[in-house]
């Protein structure tokens, strides 16, 4: 059967959100993993990234249910909210990839002064203290602040943020592109007959 049929939409769009499903988990037992270790202590962080995987996970299993049945309304919700994180992933990625140094600078000491958890996680594992500047006769949990021999972090995290940013854009961008083959995958098995169904029955 050529895959423009029924039994190959399905089985493309079953297979799809598997993957989904998958990258979910990843995604949920990483930030998990970070945070039982101590690796990242900010709450923030790690519940967002949990929030997005709970999000990707439910979102998928709507697909699958959907596709697995061939039910119309899961679907056709599922095509929708697919449709919208894909201009949202689309634009965020696009913005990752199109930021200059100014912006990336201003972004980073936006997120510096949000948090002072993030601060110290940031001190600790890049051995830097302060964001612009070092001060001496305050604290830091660098270990190279007793030696009075520490950059600052925004040196350091300038050193990666354009590699990051690039990471994160190619990676989005792939993915958005995913979600529009998905879109697309679902509005075209909505509208494909089952051959084992009744032929007198409507879609």
């Amino acid at each position: 059967m050529v895959c423009g049929g029924f039994t190959c939409s399905k089985n493309s769009l079953c297979a799809l959100n598997i993957l989904y499903v998958m990258v979910s988990l990843l995604m949920i037992g990483i930030a998990s993993w970070g945070k039982w270790f101590g690796l990242v202590s900010s709450f923030q962080v790690v519940g967002g990234v949990i929030g997005v995987g709970v999000f990707l996970f439910f979102v998928a299993l709507v697909g699958l249910i959907g596709a697995m049945r061939h039910h119309q309304v899961l679907l056709f919700f599922y095509m929708i909210i697919l449709f919208m994180v894909f201009v949202v992933q689309f634009s965020v990625s696009c913005a990752c990839l199109a930021i200059n140094k100014d912006q990336q600078s201003n972004l980073l000491e936006v997120g510096w002064n949000s948090s002072q958890i993030t601060q110290k996680d940031v001190e600790k594992t890049l051995n830097c203290c302060g964001f612009s500047s070092v001060n001496y006769n305050g604290t830091c949990d660098a270990p190279c602040f007793s030696n009075h021999l520490c950059a600052t972090c925004a040196v350091k995290i300038q050193e990666h943020a354009g590699e990051v940013l690039r990471f994160v854009g190619g990676v989005g961008l792939f993915f958005s592109f995913t979600e529009i083959l998905g879109v697309w995958l679902t509005y075209r098995y909505r509208n494909q007959k089952d051959p084992r169904a009744n032929p007198s029955a409507f879609l």
